[in-house]
């Protein structure tokens, strides 16, 4: 029981804070983290995948939070955008031990892989441009979070992981 209450609480924490980071940036650079090309922030909260299951369920419902909140989401982004989150992060999970010297090369790579297929079709037929142009921007914006952001908040848990409960 104990487990479960803190993997909820773990999930719930995190869906809060992909939340609360893309409003604040969406507030502090309009439209940063909601346009075709987007560098998302938030998105470095899923490392948290190599670490808890419960970051699968949590980022999963932080986007889906925020698509529905946000004004400038398209109308199915709230669907497909957390197809692509829960997709991205339930590959992190089951990649986490595979490493290229010592570094989760391959789970890094899942938040572009699935964002820039899902989000980049869906851009496709919304927005127009092409499909292979709409996933070509998303998945610059996801490997620019992935290796920036994601590689020290990586570093950081990693070496707080006792700490930090993960």
């Amino acid at each position: 029981m104990r487990n479960k209450t803190r993997s909820t609480v773990q999930g719930a924490v995190i869906a809060a804070l992909y939340v609360v980071l893309t409003h604040l940036q969406n507030m502090i650079f309009p439209g940063s983290a909601s346009q075709a090309i987007q560098f998302r922030l938030s998105e470095a909260l899923c490392v948290l995948a190599l670490f808890t299951p419960a970051a699968i369920g949590g980022l999963t419902v932080g986007c889906q939070l925020f698509n529905l909140t946000s004004g400038q989401a398209l109308p199915l982004d709230f669907l497909i955008g957390s197809l692509a989150t829960y997709g991205a992060t339930s590959c992190m999970h089951k990649m986490r031990n595979i490493t290229v010297l010592g570094y989760p090369l391959p789970a890094m790579l899942m938040p572009a892989v699935w964002n820039a297929v899902l989000v980049g079709a869906e851009l496709s037929y919304y927005v127009g441009g092409g499909f292979g142009f709409n996933a070509l921007c998303i998945a610059i914006g996801e490997l620019a979070v992935s290796f920036t952001l994601g590689t020290v908040l990586y570093g950081v848990v990693k070496a707080r992981r006792r700490h930090l409960g993960l």
